[in-house]
């Protein structure tokens, strides 16, 4: 087996042997084809590469890395890509192929960074070239709903209880609604970013619009997941004497045995005394217990204090360098040191926005 190198650009061309290997692997959504070619067409500069391992129609690993620093080569990640482009049959460390993927790769590639590895993807390799990136959590999805919320602190069972209760007293009654409708995900992204151009996030350029890159983005990505019944979009609704309110929103993708809440935003106007998104996740929780479609439920974002409220499942996501030759990782490992750098791995993006 050996390496194929082509432009990114040319993905649509390349999607059936990309889906082929999603499928026979660990298979998460965050690594469809559906949600690579959206993730190309808005955020591609056009020096991307696609790179697969193989001999044929035979392919153990496939990813899409985009030039750094010279000599440096890091996987294609942008903010709205929780998971690193790196798909393998698989799950062994990916340590093995990166050598020789350099050695496909033009011009003097030294160095190439996979960037927000999930260990239950790719098993994360011993040595010194793997660093720590970030905790994220996940939910079980077994037994009932009233025995996982028994589970968490009585201080979360008992705040959420009381807020329904002021809720009722107000005369508001809430309503959680699924978008499931293809056609309906255009509405569904534009409600999302009214939401979080409300808050804090606009005052940071950093939430989503319809017209923007991220809106768009998320509406195409969205719709591509819809089509073949896989994307949901929760709605949580106070219903009160003055008509509805939008609340909070999750934007969610499905796929692999799991649920990714990929991003939530919720009406920063209704004050510090209520909190719609636990409200709102108290409910869609229970109805995923109840449906059983799902193994677990995926966060994928750094882990908050409220994500410690929810779970104990954490567990930890790396970066991974691999060099051209072995002496090139030893010398690097050693400079880091000297330099009393803790993290030698290449320049990282910022962690994705999801779950927040």
């Amino acid at each position: 087996m050996n390496w194929t190198v082509v432009p990114a650009r040319d993905f649509a061309q390349h999607a059936a042997r990309w889906q082929r290997l999603h499928a026979a692997g660990a298979a998460s959504p965050l690594l469809a084809a559906d949600f690579v070619q959206p993730l190309l067409d808005v955020f591609g500069t056009g020096r991307e590469l696609l790179a697969w391992h193989g001999r044929g129609d035979d392919t153990d690993a496939m990813t899409i890395v985009a030039p750094g620093r010279p000599g440096v080569w890091n996987t294609f990640q942008p903010a709205q890509a929780p998971v690193g482009l790196w798909l393998q049959r698989d799950t062994r460390p990916a340590d093995g192929l990166l050598a020789d993927l350099l050695r496909a790769l033009p011009g003097p590639a030294l160095m190439l960074g996979l960037t927000q590895c999930d260990p239950m993807l790719t098993a994360r390799p011993a040595g010194p070239h793997s660093f720590d990136y970030i905790e994220t959590a996940r939910i079980t999805l077994q037994g009932s709903f009233d025995d996982y919320w028994n589970a968490r602190g009585k201080n979360l069972r008992n705040n959420l209880k009381k807020q329904r209760n002021r809720l009722r007293q107000d005369g508001i009654a809430p309503r959680l609604e699924i978008v499931r409708d293809p056609a309906l995900m255009a509405a569904a992204v534009a409600d999302y970013g009214r939401l979080e151009t409300s808050g804090w996030k606009a005052s940071e350029g950093t939430a989503v619009a319809a017209d923007n890159d991220q809106g768009r983005f998320y509406r195409a990505m969205l719709e591509a997941f819809a089509r073949r019944g896989a994307a949901s979009v929760y709605r949580y609704w106070f219903e009160g004497p003055d008509g509805p309110r939008l609340a909070a929103m999750d934007l969610c993708v499905e796929g692999g045995g799991c649920i990714v809440i990929l991003k939530t935003a919720y009406d920063e106007a209704l004050g510090p005394q209520l909190s719609p998104a636990l409200l709102m996740r108290e409910e869609a929780t229970r109805g995923l217990f109840d449906e059983g479609r799902f193994e677990r439920i995926e966060f994928y974002g750094r882990v908050m204090e409220w994500h410690t409220r929810w779970t104990d499942e954490i567990r930890t996501m790396y970066h991974l360098n691999g060099y051209r030759w072995p002496w090139l990782g030893r010398l690097h490992a050693l400079a880091a040191r000297r330099a009393g750098d803790v993290s030698a791995a290449p320049p990282a993006p910022a962690a994705a926005a999801t779950g927040s």
